[in-house]
């Protein structure tokens, strides 16, 4: 069974840091294209950060670019998302997710499995 499992999440002023993880099982974690996605309430979900397997390839969104880093501990089957210089309108749900060969990175519909979510809130 895949499992996605968030932590890191909380509430934090802005300008501040997290660190969201991501513990995965149930998979060959070395396969899977993994992604860092978030919904705000009464918006829609959008990719944050995503990495591809296939070729390497890492995706950040606009919003979020040189603020927020994607990594992996593949001996622990673990992504990370870093959150630097963080804005009130980071604040969100955040949630990882993964799946085998993805055409198109970080966009939702392509990502069958998903976590829970952690909530994040950056007050001003």
């Amino acid at each position: 069974e895949v499992q996605l499992v968030e932590s890191g999440g909380g509430l934090v002023q802005a300008g501040g840091s997290l660190r969201l993880s991501c513990a995965a099982s149930g998979f060959t974690f070395d396969d899977y294209d993994i992604g860092w996605f978030r919904q705000a309430p009464g918006k829609e979900r959008e990719g944050v950060s995503c990495f591809s397997r296939s070729d390497g390839s890492t995706y950040y969104a606009d919003s979020v670019k040189g603020r927020f880093t994607i990594s992996s501990d593949n001996a622990i089957n673990t992504v990370y998302l870093q959150m630097n210089s963080l804005k009130p309108e980071d604040t969100a749900v955040y949630y990882c997710a993964a799946d085998y060969v993805v055409a198109t990175m970080c966009r939702s519909s392509q990502y069958d499995y998903w976590g829970q979510g952690t909530q994040v809130t950056v007050s001003s």
